[in-house]
């Protein structure tokens, strides 16, 4: 009996002994398992500021990675080129059109004068018109003139005497138009003229202009030539 008892208590102890041996060595793996995970954690935390890292540059510096973000601003640069100059070159078409809008000066908003350009001998004479009206208007082509009676026709225009862009008279504002008399030759056919007419283009009034000079002007109607009205006084008496 006894030794069935103390069978029992050896057994019992030697069961506690091992309850405590296998909780010493879970309790031991468990210890063991946390610091594995500190590792983990580390490269982990390594990992990701070698990205940073990467992601900034050599240089380290996140800002300066994010420079180059800003660095599309220089696609707003392109911004440039929609200000670009073709717009503005599209202003001179806007101008061509805002010429052809306005009226055609006529008799009426305009007076025209001759002035001697040279001489003596005088070949040249400088027609002006200058827009007497209360309205900017267009001056086309050339001064339409007849100098003598017994010449019915227009005195023949310059080709190259013509003005790139349309000449558009301000209120006030004059424009010119040289005229060739003659040569000068003492054997030319020149005929007195005291005073002629003129036609713009656009309107059939007749306008009588008084030829420069006490005594007029000789004129040789086989060598008499006109330019282009232009908005600028040209001296060139040896254009045409």
């Amino acid at each position: 009996m006894n030794t069935a008892r103390n069978r029992s208590t050896l057994l019992a102890l030697a069961g506690t002994a091992l309850a405590l041996s296998l909780t010493a060595c879970q309790n031991g793996s468990g210890v063991k398992s946390s610091p594995a995970a500190t590792p983990a954690a580390t490269v982990a935390s390594t990992s990701t500021t070698s990205g940073a890292t990467a992601a900034a540059g050599t240089d380290g510096s996140g800002p300066a990675g994010s420079a180059g973000t800003a660095g599309s601003t220089g696609s707003a640069g392109s911004k440039g080129p929609t200000g670009s100059t073709a717009s503005a070159g599209s202003a001179g078409g806007s101008g061509r059109q805002a010429a052809a809008s306005t009226p055609v000066c006529t008799a009426r908003d305009v007076r025209v004068t001759a002035a001697g350009q040279d001489g003596p001998p005088t070949t040249h004479i400088v027609l002006t018109a200058k827009n007497t009206s209360g309205h900017s208007c267009r001056l086309p082509g050339f001064p339409h003139v007849q100098f003598l009676e017994s010449h019915k026709q227009d005195v023949p225009a310059v080709a190259k005497s013509k003005p790139a862009a349309p000449v558009v008279l301000a209120p006030g504002a004059p424009a010119y138009a040289l005229v060739k008399l003659s040569d000068g030759g003492v054997d030319e056919d020149n005929e007195p003229v005291s005073a002629f007419s003129v036609t713009l283009e656009g309107d059939s009034t007749v306008v009588a202009v008084t030829a420069p000079g006490s005594e007029g002007i000789a004129v040789d109607p086989a060598k008499a030539l006109t330019g282009y009205w232009t908005p600028e006084l040209r001296n060139g008496a040896d254009d045409f």
